[in-house]
């Protein structure tokens, strides 16, 4: 494919009008074969028919709903940080991790949950050591990429990395000196490890690659700063050392479209007085306290921000979006069966364009639909009719998706 070519798909993909995060509701046959796959009963084959089935219908109705661009739901991972977690080796972690439930956050109908970081539990969905130094095992997003792109006929398919911020905080860096000397150590590695995973994804076709990067919220909550001074860590150091990691990861990748992720945690419960589905978080505050440095300092040519609930604050840091970068305003939530209408949508795309012009906007759910193949889920339907609603605002608003 000529380097034109490469050019007008990259622009193409940067201007995007909807979007979508990656992870979609699995259907209940896949939960159900997940669950027999990690207890013994079922073989890894057994649940690889399962999951290609679910991928093949889910991208039929993504491409009959006309998005614009598509996933595989992240139906071959367990949990959406798999996509770096499941590709090395180095990490210290118990046997069959995934059976056990102890370290699992508790169900919390009233908001703010807090995850059991400490116990031992998968890596990096609890904060491991290393005890030998992280090595590419699988290149997961490319094996995933090379199995859901030839179904696909109406859209390109995009593909989610867990980035290195999030990889460094839930890395045990003060039990794992013997291995790395610091996190500086830790994340060359990291850094190196992630372009071998592009490099090869870009060479199988992808031209779209989302970082997701839910640990950047960390430094503009209190509870999750005083976590990291509590470990002897300076936060703006951190901060920094992301930024750098991010860019450094991207870099050089012509004719590929990047986008940064950011939200403040996917779960949700079922609040047993109403049994009405209600939102949870891990992480509050508002963009205000990093959009200065991140927005501006990212090479990212795609921002994916989260803005379906007040937890977000307002559209003010938008302003600090570089010219050139398009915002995807997470506008629909996961969190909610109630489905947003295209009037509503446009109006908070109206409030955002006080800020930001409308051509570098575009609209997207705020976070996957899953996340965690064992979490709870919207029903079905009601993820499809968001995404409908979305196609029909982007037409409302821009003409096109």
């Amino acid at each position: 494919m000529n380097d034109t070519i490469l050019e007008n798909r990259a622009t193409t993909l940067d201007k995007l009008r909807v979007d979508q995060v990656g992870s979609l509701v699995p259907p209940d046959a896949l939960k159900q074969a997940h669950r027999k796959f990690v207890m013994g009963e079922i073989s890894a084959e057994q649940l690889h028919a399962v999951q290609d089935k679910a991928v093949a219908e889910s991208i039929r109705r993504q491409e009959d709903i006309g998005l614009p661009i598509l996933t595989d739901g992240e139906f071959r991972r367990s949990n959406f940080q798999d996509s770096f977690a499941a590709a090395v080796s180095g990490y210290d972690v118990p046997e069959n991790a995934e059976a056990r439930t102890d370290w699992r956050e508790a169900v919390n109908p009233h908001g703010r949950t807090e995850q059991k970081f400490e116990l031992a539990g998968p890596a990096i969905r609890t904060r491991r050591p290393a005890v030998a130094r992280l090595a590419l095992k699988r290149n997961v997003v490319l094996d995933e990429y090379k199995q859901v792109a030839p179904l696909a006929t109406k859209a390109p398919v995009k593909v989610a990395l867990l980035g290195p911020d999030r990889i460094s905080q839930r890395f045990a860096w003060e039990q794992s000196q013997a291995v790395y000397r610091g996190l500086d150590d830790f994340i060359a590695d990291v850094v190196a490890i992630e372009r071998q995973m592009i490099t090869e994804l870009v060479a199988a076709g992808c031209r779209y690659i989302h970082m997701d990067a839910p640990g950047f919220t960390a430094y503009m909550d209190q509870v999750s700063l005083e976590r990291m001074r509590s470990r002897g860590e300076d936060p703006q150091k951190n901060l920094e050392r992301a930024i750098k990691a991010e860019n450094d990861v991207i870099a050089g990748f012509d004719g590929v479209t990047f986008g940064l992720h950011l939200c403040r945690g996917n779960t949700r419960s079922i609040d047993p007085k109403s049994g009405q589905m209600v939102a949870q978080w891990h992480r509050e505050g508002h963009y205000d306290a990093i959009a200065e440095q991140l927005f501006s300092s990212v090479k990212h040519q795609r921002l994916l921000l989260e803005y379906d609930s007040p937890r977000a604050g307002d559209f003010t840091p938008l302003r600090y979006v570089s010219s050139g970068t398009t915002a995807v305003l997470g506008l629909v939530t996961t969190k909610s069966t109630e489905v947003e209408q295209p009037d509503f949508l446009r109006r908070r795309i109206d409030e955002a364009a006080k800020y930001l012009p409308i051509d570098q906007m575009a609209i997207s759910p705020q976070c996957g639909f899953s996340s965690d193949i064992e979490l709870i889920q919207l029903p079905e339907d009601v993820q499809w009719r968001k995404f409908e609603s979305l196609m029909a605002t982007a037409d409302k608003v821009w003409g096109n998706a």
